[in-house]
């Protein structure tokens, strides 16, 4: 028996009381249906919780989803303080992981979240703890300066009209 069964066997046990005789194999099989309910393939999954996980990358998603339209690059950069490589290099990491959309218009390129980034984002604030919501790090700066950028009339395509498209 292998060390990972018998430390089974043994929390079985103690949480039968020791009672009746220990089912390890009815246990293991009851284990291993959950396994079944998980993704086979959990690539795309683990490849947008990363991608998420900088601080530049996670501000540029915020920043696009309290905008709720797209926005060119040169919006972005003066919002996020790195350099506009850095941005540009933020923006194709989260296109080439689904989470925000592209559009090229003339020599413009704009951005906009995806269903699946708004839906990530959406759990997270869903999840967070009054404690969680500090000014440093949250939302709430990037939200300030884009209702400074998206409240005119820019003529561009808001979130629902980019996923019409």
């Amino acid at each position: 028996m292998s060390s990972q069964t018998e430390r089974l066997e043994r929390l079985i046990t103690e949480e039968s009381g020791g009672c009746c005789d220990v089912d390890i194999d009815g246990r293991l099989d009851s284990l291993r249906s959950y396994q079944s309910d998980t993704p086979t393939h959990p690539e795309s999954d683990l490849t947008a919780l990363k991608t998420l996980g900088n601080d530049t990358r996670y501000t540029i998603v915020r920043l696009l989803e309290a905008a709720d339209q797209e926005l060119c690059v040169c919006e972005i950069n003066p919002i996020v303080d790195v350099s506009d490589s850095a941005v540009s290099h933020a923006l194709s990491d989260l296109y080439d992981a689904g989470l925000v959309t592209r559009r090229k218009d003339g020599t413009w390129r704009y951005y906009g979240t995806t269903d699946r980034a708004e839906a990530l984002l959406t759990a997270l604030d869903e999840t967070r703890g009054p404690t969680d919501d500090r000014q440093a790090g949250s939302c709430h700066g990037v939200r300030s300066e884009c209702g400074a950028i998206a409240g005119g009339d820019y003529s561009r395509r808001t979130r629902a009209e980019a996923s019409r498209a």
